[in-house]
C-alpha cells in the first residue's frame, strides 16, 4: 500500500484520539452544554428549512397539518374506545332476593286504579 491510501485511515485514527482526549479532559457539564448547543443548532436549521418549504409549498403544508390532525383525532378516539371496552376490576357479592313484609309490599298501579274506581262507584 502506498502512503496516500493509508492517509485517510490515519486521519480518522487521529481524529478519534483527539475526540476521546477532549471528551476525557472536558467536564461533564461542558459536554452537556455542547450537546445542548448542537441540539439548538439543529432545531434552528430545521425551522429555517421548514419555513422555506412552507413559503414555497403552502398547500402541501396545510395538507400535512390536516393529516396530522386527523391522525391525532383517530388515535385519541381509539384510546377512548379501548378505555371503555376494558373490564372494570372489582369484587361482587350475591344478594338473595327476599319478599317484603305483607303490609309494606308495593302494589302495582293497576291494583291502585281498580281500588280508586271501586271507591268512587260506591259513593
Amino acid at each position: 500500500m502506498t502512503t496516500l491510501s493509508t492517509l485517510p485511515d490515519r486521519a480518522m485514527q487521529l481524529a478519534n484520539q483527539v475526540g476521546t482526549g477532549l471528551k476525557d479532559a472536558v467536564p461533564d457539564k461542558a459536554i452537556k452544554w455542547i450537546e445542548t448547543g448542537a441540539a439548538l443548532g439543529a432545531l434552528k436549521t430545521g425551522s429555517r428549512v421548514a419555513t422555506r418549504f412552507i413559503r414555497r409549498n403552502p398547500v402541501a403544508a396545510v395538507a400535512a397539518a390536516a393529516g396530522a390532525g386527523l391522525l391525532l383525532y383517530a388515535a385519541r378516539r381509539r384510546a377512548k374506545q379501548a378505555e371503555r371496552d376494558d373490564a372494570i376490576e372489582g369484587r361482587s357479592t350475591r344478594v338473595d332476593a327476599r319478599r317484603a313484609p305483607a303490609g309494606r309490599r308495593n302494589r302495582s298501579s293497576a291494583t291502585r286504579s281498580r281500588r280508586k274506581a271501586s271507591t268512587s262507584d260506591d259513593s
